[in-house]
């Protein structure tokens, strides 16, 4: 995925994240970049979704952080999106890291909190293209070498 992958469309965008779904674990940081209707809130539904929740996840832009829990998803998941956030110390009082414990922490805007926040991270990055599709690339930790991309991908 060096190069990145085309998304065409939405639903190309979801079954990413559906994809994620099945290789996500406990501690596992996902960090999503990309402008403003890149697809991250896309992305991150389709995550959740192949967790296990039923309807459409709200994003969390207002509420900052957005928890999930089983029996709702099959893995505690806060869906989080730092974009109102100024400055790291800002988000020092969401205890972010605490999700980290027996969950994963899905996290829009990961810029905000440094460069070096979540150096463990998957780190997703969608930029729109010309023709309105996207192009995904991915920088891996080594915890998720084996993982990502899916052999199908």
């Amino acid at each position: 995925m060096a190069d990145g992958v085309i998304l065409a469309d939405a639903a190309a965008t979801e079954a990413v994240g559906r994809a994620l779904a099945d290789v996500v674990r406990a501690g596992d940081v996902i960090a999503l970049f990309g402008d403003l209707g890149a697809g991250k809130t896309t992305l991150s539904r389709g995550l959740l979704a192949g967790l296990g929740l039923e309807g459409e996840a709200p994003s969390p832009t207002f509420a900052i952080v957005q928890p999930y829990a089983p029996p709702d998803v099959r893995l505690p998941v806060a869906h989080v999106d730092l974009y109102r956030i100024d400055a790291p110390e800002d988000a020092a009082e969401l205890g972010l890291d605490d999700y980290r414990k027996d969950g994963v922490l899905l996290v829009e805007w990961p810029e905000r909190m440094g460069a070096e926040a979540w150096a463990d991270a998957l780190r997703l990055f969608l930029v729109a293209t010309p023709d309105g599709a996207r192009r995904l690339t991915a920088e891996r930790p080594p915890s998720w070498e084996q993982r990502w991309p899916p052999r199908s991908t």
